[in-house]
């Protein structure tokens, strides 16, 4: 068995200790489309061909697990390994990457952090609807995705880099990975690039909401860093604690209620949220960072317009519309 090098975990401790603290990376995944038919299309090659014609596109745009989907990470031989897994692949999703310098303190980050998906997956909902039906769920996407691939979800806390590392290594022996990018936790901490990686909210209909919420993530990333130089980062969140918010986040989204276990009560997922930016009052000042949370998200706004009476494939073909409008800059074309 042929390893990456990003398995090379002496390397990549070094990688975290000489890493820049606050640089920040997004990756967006879309779904390919027919604009008429809305069916997915096996069209990467072609809009790969087309990104090489564009300066800043040609160094960015890759493939993903199946051909009608286009992102910045490529893992065609994966196909055969995941199987059905791979064609029921939706993992259309926004990913925020933060340097974070240091390999202990980029772990507990990420402990830290397992507590804070709920909040961020509700506020970021935005795939109610699966195969022309309305699921009931906010995330249908989430539910599918930590449910089939391996390696998936929120994993338990490490608690520092020898326990995460030790992990790794066995999953190496036992001929579970041969890569780093196979651990597809919904926070993780980045072989190649010496980030944290969050990479648990859906992807966002409107650019807009895109870049504000890719603004939220990176504060939260950071605001645990510095809670963490300050002594002030508390235990990781118990699983099953976080397992049950996820399920609601899941269901109900911004809809619903989370649970504040340092309370033992409901709070409304708005409320939650509100904590939250709250929280990250030090680094939102101190990265320049503003946040703004829209008043409805993209799952709230479909499910609304499905009961004023639009059908499922008009509200498609609104969120199509809506993408090229928004995410395409004024003047150049996207036909």
């Amino acid at each position: 068995m042929t390893l990456d090098s990003s398995l090379d975990l002496d390397r990549t401790r070094e990688l975290f200790e000489s890493s820049t603290d606050f640089t920040i990376g997004l990756e967006e995944e879309f779904a390919i489309v027919d604009p008429q038919t809305l069916d997915l299309q096996h069209r990467f090659e072609d809009l790969h061909a087309a990104c090489q014609r564009d300066e800043l596109l040609a160094e960015s745009a890759v493939g993903e697990l199946i051909s009608s989907e286009i992102e910045i990470q490529h893992y065609q031989r994966l196909r055969e390994e995941l199987r059905w897994v791979a064609q029921r692949n939706n993992s259309w999703s926004l990913h925020v990457h933060m340097g974070i310098k240091g390999a202990d303190r980029a772990v507990a980050v990420c402990d830290h952090l397992r507590g804070v998906l709920p909040a961020l997956l509700a506020v970021s909902a935005n795939s109610p609807f699966l195969d022309g039906q309305d699921t009931g769920l906010h995330s249908v996407r989430t539910e599918i995705f930590t449910r089939v691939f391996p390696r998936c979800g929120i994993h338990e806390p490490f608690g520092g880099w020898a326990a995460y590392t030790d992990f790794i290594g066995l999953l190496v022996r036992t001929n579970s990975i041969v890569e780093a990018t196979q651990l597809w936790w919904s926070v993780r901490p980045h072989h190649s690039f010496g980030t944290v990686e969050l990479r648990i909210c859906d992807a966002q209909t409107r650019g807009t909401e895109s870049f504000s919420l890719a603004g939220l993530i990176a504060v939260c990333i950071a605001q645990s860093a510095l809670d963490y130089d300050d002594g002030a980062l508390p235990e990781p969140q118990l699983q099953r604690e976080i397992e049950e918010n996820l399920w609601r986040a899941i269901r109900y989204g911004m809809d619903g209620k989370l649970i504040d276990f340092t309370r033992d009560e409901e709070v409304p997922a708005s409320e939650a949220l509100e904590r939250l930016v709250e929280w990250t009052a030090p680094a939102r000042d101190g990265l320049g960072i503003e946040v703004a949370i829209p008043d409805a998200n993209g799952a709230q706004r479909a499910r609304r317009g499905l009961e004023s009476g639009s059908s499922i494939e008009d509200i498609y073909r609104e969120a199509v519309a809506e993408t090229r409008r928004t995410y395409v800059p004024e003047g150049v074309t996207s036909a």
